[in-house]
């Protein structure tokens, strides 16, 4: 139930402090998991004092305990191991602070952790956030490199080293950080976004010398895990532990085994891409070289052929063909002009043969009336009628006479 107060009637800090405390009381003992990042076991104190964070949220308690409940799991904890604890939150109403009284801790185990990731695998592999054609393509020489690894590690000198070597123009913007314990989570997520937030730089490598699977949970984190599949920046994770494969592995774009493995992958090497370039100089030239051979042979081939070295030869056999051609039309046509010849010297005689001018020739005529119809039988005629006679050389016109005779008139 909430308090009434105002600024006329407030209540003093002791109060305040003593309703938290009771507030608090009424939560109860709880389970709570955490990761241990500060011990305290002072040699004759009867209490161990540690501070319990969780690592996903950045988010501390402090714990107190007595020296027997520690004792029970003294030999397998330590700084930056993961703890199960049953304590009872306590509010220290003097200072207003508080904290968990621990009855009972319990180591997590490994096989435990190693669920819960496989758990966590499951569901960020649901969102497609390990999908393949999520992965960014690395630049083929990248000019500026970032890097987060430990201080003075043999991770940063591993990558530095080989890196130059391969390419000594190559540059790096390095970042310092815990790769374990209880600050890497945070720290590595801030490095991550502070390089990727750098326009100039290529790519990031994240890198660590490997190490025990409770020493790469920092690189199984959720929070870190989002970060690098939310950079905009080509990633290579570099963790060196090949048994087994924390998150950051399966999201960055890519995977390499080791730091130096990084190295080789992120930066090419400038003695094998000098080979390269002159063995595709030599295979460039050697293809320029048998392209031109061929074309030359070719050319060589077209040039010995008839038809290119005596060009004039076929307009010759041609002219021969077209003469020979000529004069066999000049014969066929004159043997069908003497034959047609022929034909009409023989129609002709047979047509003056048979024409009625040769018979009048032979002493014939032909007597026709007015209407130039002949005249066959004597019957046919009258007395005194006219008639045109038609001899070979012209005509004249004759009356028939009583008697039968007729009189003559010549004509043309």
């Amino acid at each position: 139930m909430a308090l009434s107060t105002s600024p006329e009637a407030p209540i003093p800090v002791g109060q305040v402090s003593r309703l938290i405390g009771g507030w608090i009381d009424r939560l109860g003992a709880v389970w709570v998991e955490g990761q241990i990042t500060q011990l305290s076991r002072r040699p004759g104190a009867g209490v161990v004092f540690l501070t319990l964070r969780d690592p996903s949220h950045d988010i501390s308690l402090s714990v107190t305990c007595y020296r027997r409940v520690f004792d029970q799991v003294a030999d397998v904890v330590s700084e930056g191991a993961r703890v199960v604890v049953h304590a009872k939150p306590e509010w220290y109403a003097p200072r207003g602070q508080l904290s968990l009284r621990a009855a009972e801790i319990k180591p997590v185990g490994v096989g435990e952790l190693l669920a819960r990731l496989e758990q966590l695998k499951k569901s960020l592999a649901s969102e497609g956030l390990f999908a393949l054609d999520r992965k960014k393509p690395l630049p083929f020489l990248p000019q500026l490199i970032g890097l987060v690894c430990g201080r003075a590690s043999a991770a940063e000198r591993d990558v530095l080293e080989n890196a130059r070597h391969r390419w000594p123009a190559v540059r790096f913007e390095v970042r310092n950080v815990p790769v374990q314990g209880a600050r890497a989570v945070s720290e590595v997520i801030e490095a991550v976004r502070e390089l990727d937030a750098l326009p100039e730089v290529d790519v990031i490598v994240v890198a660590r010398g490997g190490g025990s699977v409770e020493d790469l949970l920092p690189f199984s984190d959720e929070r870190l895990v989002r970060t690098v599949g939310a950079a905009r920046t080509p990633v290579v994770s570099a963790i060196g532990h090949e048994p087994d494969t924390p998150l950051l592995d399966l999201v960055a774009d890519l995977r390499a085994s080791t730091p130096t493995d990084a190295a080789k992958k992120v930066v090419p090497d400038v003695g094998e891409e000098l080979t390269r370039v002159r063995q595709l100089r030599e295979r460039a030239l050697r293809a320029v070289d048998g392209f031109l051979e061929r074309e030359e042979r070719g050319l060589a081939a077209a040039l010995s052929r008839p038809s290119i070295r005596h060009p004039q030869r076929m307009v010759t056999d041609r002219a021969e063909q077209v003469e020979a051609l000529l004069g066999r039309g000049r014969r066929t046509l004159g043997h069908l002009l003497d034959r047609a010849d022929s034909e009409l010297s023989h129609t002709r005689a047979r047509v003056v043969a048979l024409s009625p001018k040769a018979t009048l020739e032979r002493g014939y005529a032909v007597l026709q009336r007015r209407d130039g119809t002949a005249v066959r039988s004597p019957s046919e005629v009258t007395n005194g009628e006219e008639l045109r006679a038609r001899v070979s050389e012209g005509g004249f016109t004759v009356r028939v006479g009583d008697d039968g005779d007729s009189a003559v008139t010549p004509s043309a």
